[in-house]
């Protein structure tokens, strides 16, 4: 079924209510008023109702008329959003960029970046999704994002870009009242086995999963991101590395105790964003050109 509401017919309504005047609409619209007021009372008859009120001198939208109006405004900005994106997809802008962050990292600066590209950009939907270690590549491998910002190690195949973002330093960190502040340093293995290790679940769905800071037989209680890590050593629950950049303020504020392990392993990671080389999306490559000038930790 056919409806005799068209987009012309909401324009020329529009124009009418606007203007105050069948004469100034059809001025706007480059017609002649005969054009308009056919239009008009073809769409009243058709519908079988009265959109204007003409017992008075200037012709006024009854309640239906304006109803017919507002929702017509809804309906016409929609049609204007999607022919616009319409023309941007055709060169080269996506409809929406789906980022995915690590949990290591703070969203705080990605959000700026967001709000910076959402004032030239707008009609571009935006989706940040949170992973943790093997995730992020995960997420990128099964096609779920189209970028990564905080992959670890190499990239898992020739399919996708990697670019390094940095190298992250990790300390060794509990509660202030936790019984490991009172041990001399270096602390063995030993000591800190008698405690447990705070780690971060990885949320990889498909890929191998990984972990990192824990020793053999160590007792664990594993948590779902980085701030409930964080969380969990304040409260004392436990013990582990925290990455320096996320936990500098509790550090200071003498929250958290840095403490000096015996330990062979490097405590460092390098962060990489990537994406998938076949990605030529414009606003993909706004964001990485930006993202690689950022100091993100």
């Amino acid at each position: 079924m056919n409806s005799p509401i068209t987009l012309d017919a909401l324009k020329v309504l529009d124009a009418i209510e606007r203007r105050n005047s069948f004469a100034a609409a059809a001025d706007e619209l480059f017609r002649v008023p005969s054009a308009i007021s056919y239009t008009v009372n073809k769409l009243e008859e058709e519908l079988a109702i009265t959109l204007f009120d003409r017992s008075k001198r200037k012709a006024q939208l009854t309640p239906i008329g304006k109803m017919i109006v507002e929702q017509g405004r809804l309906i016409l900005k929609a049609t204007d959003d999607l022919t616009h994106m319409a023309k941007q997809s055709a060169e080269g802008w996506e409809l929406e960029l789906r980022i995915c962050i690590d949990s290591i990292l703070l969203f705080k600066p990605i959000y700026a970046l967001i709000a910076e590209f959402q004032q030239q950009y707008p009609w571009i939907n935006i989706r940040v999704t949170e992973e943790v270690f093997g995730g992020t590549w995960d997420a990128l491998t099964a096609g779920r994002t189209d970028l990564v910002i905080g992959a670890t190690g190499e990239a898992y195949n020739s399919d996708f870009i990697l670019r390094p973002l940095g190298e992250i330093d990790f300390v060794f960190a509990v509660a202030k009242n936790h019984p490991l502040v009172q041990e001399p340093q270096p602390i063995s293995s030993s000591k800190i086995k008698q405690y447990p290790s705070i780690v971060v679940s990885d949320s990889s769905r498909h890929l191998p999963a990984r972990s990192a800071g824990l020793l053999n037989g160590q007792p664990r209680i594993s948590v779902p991101s980085v701030d409930k890590k964080i969380e969990a050593h304040l409260l004392g629950l436990g013990v582990g590395f925290l990455p320096i950049h996320r936990i500098e303020e509790y550090l200071k504020a003498g929250e958290l105790v840095a403490l000096n392990v015996k330990k062979t392993e490097s405590r460092k990671s390098e962060l990489s964003m990537a994406w998938h080389k076949d990605n030529q999306g414009k606003a993909l490559a706004w964001f990485v050109k930006r993202i690689q000038n950022m100091k993100l930790f």
